[in-house]
Parts: structure tokens; sequence; C-alpha cells
């Protein structure tokens, strides 16, 4: 009998161990702050400089910013794009394009690509630094990578070994306590714009609240509530969310409230490929931000990294004050997007057997300074190319934190696009303190619903 015990205990063991995947070695931990960034970027420039070493990214704001207001300057507004691509010279660049980009080109007459000399301007807070070096050899994987545990609040890992790692970072990034009021507009195939929604955005990364404390897989790491406030058909509506680091355990917590009923409901749909009434169906609930949610429904796979040009420094866009002047028929404005070119991680995610959803396999770019997914390309179950989205980073240089604001999403068969988050006609991005739990609780939706 005791041998017995012996053999199962050894064998629990075995399965726990199997379960949580090791990290780096410390020899490979010790790039990080040499020739790799604290959070795992290459220090140095690419072979014909093109892609400049990283200097620290941008701290310093440009002369106009005024301390505290969410409206940006572009501190390379004086610059003129390198080269232009479009249909005629497509086929020189196409490596460099993600698929959606180059079908766009490929499509659409009107469609180029300004190409500006390449900034790295994205500066994280010196803590977060800190705690990356630390997580390459501390932060646990586990669950097939579905889930982490054991990390301090920063990057889990700088070095990844697998796609569902290198997800991670990007669904842990520095995003700081946001408050917004933004506008979605849907442009369909004739061109036409619609107000999809008008809202006030509170999201918040609870994992960054402590910089000193652990963080676990029971803890919740990201948070959003959104206050609809138009068209008029949306207004009063509200949701909220909660993702924690183990969504096997605890999946994503919804709430909704509908100003007719005067609740506030569970809405457990607000996920996966539910299509998304924010952008008036145009992308998946999954589709915010390029990818966000649970990692589960697919299997993920660590390309590789690549240059790639790709949306980069977009102020101009970022903070238009005007969204008709950027929702042009076919695809947004070209003169406002900014495109650099950039070393990205390459993660392509797969349909596993056993899930359903609409995207056969996803396609991710992931930038290697800010581990922020900036664009993908997402296939039916055909294997045609269905849809594609882009993120807008700027650098928040008066806040060491890059921001995604807005992101969109193009439909390559209907022939029409969403583009969510615009925010300068109602001041910008702003940052605020932390709220309260009481605030983050679900009953707080309907005492600020309005009716």
């Amino acid at each position: 009998m005791r041998l017995l015990n012996s053999v199962l205990a050894a064998s629990l063991a075995a399965v726990i161990a199997g379960q949580a995947q090791a990290a780096v070695s410390a020899q490979d931990a010790a790039k990080l702050g040499s020739s790799l960034t604290p959070v795992g970027a290459e220090m140095a420039a690419n072979a014909d400089g093109s892609i400049p070493a990283y200097k620290g990214g941008l701290t310093t704001p440009p002369a106009g910013f005024k301390a505290g207001d969410g409206m940006r300057p572009d501190p390379f507004a004086d610059e003129k794009p390198l080269l232009v691509i479009d249909g005629k010279n497509l086929d020189q660049y196409k490596g460099q394009l993600t698929a959606t980009t180059a079908e766009l080109a490929k499509r659409y007459p009107t469609y180029h690509i300004n190409v500006y000399p390449t900034h790295r301007t994205v500066a994280l807070p010196q803590a977060v630094l800190d705690n990356s070096v630390k997580n390459a050899t501390g932060t646990r994987s586990l669950d097939g990578g579905l889930a982490i545990d054991n990390l301090l609040p920063g990057v889990p890992f700088p070095i990844p070994t697998s796609g569902s790692e290198a997800m991670w970072n990007h669904l842990l990034r520095v995003g700081g306590n946001r408050n917004v009021k933004y506008d979605s507009w849907n442009v369909d195939s004739a061109g036409v714009p619609t107000l999809s929604t008008t809202a006030l955005s509170f999201s918040n990364y609870p994992i960054y609240d402590d910089m000193s404390k652990p963080f676990n897989s029971t803890d919740v790491f990201f948070q959003m509530k959104l206050y609809y406030t138009g068209p008029a058909r949306r207004a009063g509506e509200a949701i909220m969310l909660k993702d924690t680091a183990n969504p096997l355990a605890q999946p994503r917590r919804s709430w909704q409230y509908l100003p007719g009923q005067r609740r506030v409901k569970l809405a457990p749909d607000l996920a996966y490929d539910t299509p998304n009434p924010g952008t008036g169906g145009a992308g998946t609930y999954d589709d915010v931000f390029v990818f966000n949610g649970a990692l589960d429904r697919f299997d993920w796979k660590l390309v590789g990294k690549q240059e790639m040009i790709i949306p980069y420094n977009t102020y101009k866009l970022t903070y238009a004050v005007d969204a008709r002047q950027l929702t042009t028929p076919n695809h947004i404005a070209p003169d406002y997007v900014r495109w650099e070119k950039h070393r990205v991680w390459v993660v392509e995610g797969t349909l596993k057997s056993s899930a359903r959803h609409i995207y056969q396999k996803r396609r991710m770019y992931l930038d290697e300074d800010s581990w922020i997914a900036l664009a993908s390309d997402q296939y039916d179950s055909s294997g045609k190319l269905y849809r594609g989205s882009f993120a807008f980073l700027s650098q928040s240089y008066d806040k060491n934190i890059p921001d995604v604001s807005p992101f969109m999403i193009y439909d390559l068969v209907g022939g029409s696009y969403n583009i969510n988050g615009i925010t300068g006609a109602y001041g910008g991005i702003k940052y605020i303190e932390s709220l309260s739990k009481a605030q983050w609780a679900p009953d707080a939706l309907a005492a600020s619903g309005i009716r």
C-alpha cells in the first residue's frame, strides 16, 4: 500500500509539474538589459539601420504640450514620408506588409501607405522594466499556456518560448487607468459613414496598481466599463467586464445595464466571437484591441520575429478632431496614418478542432518594444482572408504609457470597416487615479446609468 501511495503521489507530482511551464534559464535572462531591453526587444539597430537602436523611448513632451492635457501634439509633425507604397509598387514590399494591408493596396487605387522614419518611442515605467527582468525566470505558464501565475507587475514573458506566452505579454500590457469619451464609426461598402457608438470608457489594469505585489492566477488583470451616450437608441446602456489570469478557472465576468429594465444583469456572452454591438457588429468581442480575452479556443504558435511596416506614432490620427475626415470610402483616409518599419513578433492562432469560432486562423503582429498587438489577419473556415485589424500606437510621453487608440477592423468580404475609439472631439486620452472597488462593483453600473 505504501508503494502504491508513493507511485500515485509521484504520478500526481508529474502531472502538476507538466501543467506548469518552466521559465527561461538564468543565462538567457542575463541578456535582458544588455543585448535585449528589459522587456525583451532587440537593443541594436537592424542591419541597414532603418530600425534604429533603442535609446529609452520618448519621455520628453514636445513644445506645445500642456501638462495634464489629454491632447498630445505630434512630435514628428514636420517629417515627410520616405516612400509611398500603393498597388503599383506593392510587390516590392509585400513581404513587409500584413496580408490585409497588401489586399487593401491591391484592391483600391485610392489606398496608399506613407512610410516615415522609424522612431522607437515606447517608454515604460522603471518598476515595470525591473519586474519584467525578474519575471523572465519567475512567471509560470499553466494549463498549456492558457493561464499564468506567480508574476510581478510587468511583462510576464520577456523572452517567450511559445505563442501563448507572447499573447499573454500583449494581454498584460501597460495601459494605465484611462478615462476617455469616444466615437465608433462604421463605413459601409458604399462609403457611407454611420455613428455606431458614443461612449464614456473607464479601463484599468489592476496588476499595475501595486508594483510590489505578486500577481496570481486568481487575480483580475483587466477591467473595463462603458457608459453609452449615443446614438439615441443606445443612450443609457452600460456594460462592465473583468478578466482573470486563469480564465479556465474563472471565465470572463461581465454585466450589462439596460435602462428599459432598470437592472444590472449578468451577460456571459460578451466574449469570444459574439458580434460586438459597439462596432455595429463589424467585429467580435475578442477583436477589441486587435485581440482580448481568453486564449483557449486557439492553438498559438510563435512563428518568429520579422521586420514589418505597421502603423506607429500615429498622433495625427489618434488625436484627430473630425472623424468625418478619417472615414473615407473603402478605407481610412491614408494621409492620416503614419507607417514605420519595426520588428514584430508574429504569432499564429489556429482554431482547435473541439472549439467554435468564426475565425479558423488569426495571424497576430506584436510590437517588440511594447508587446502590443498592432495588427492581425483573420481567416475564415475555408482559409480565405476574411477580416483584418489594426491598432494605432502613440506614446503618451507624459505618462510612460504606449496607447493604442483608436483601433479598427476591415471586413474584406463585405467591403466595410469600423474605426473605434476616436477621442479627439472629446479632449483626447486622459489618465486618472484608480477607481475604488465600489466603483468596479456591478451595482455601480445602475447607479451611474443614464435614464
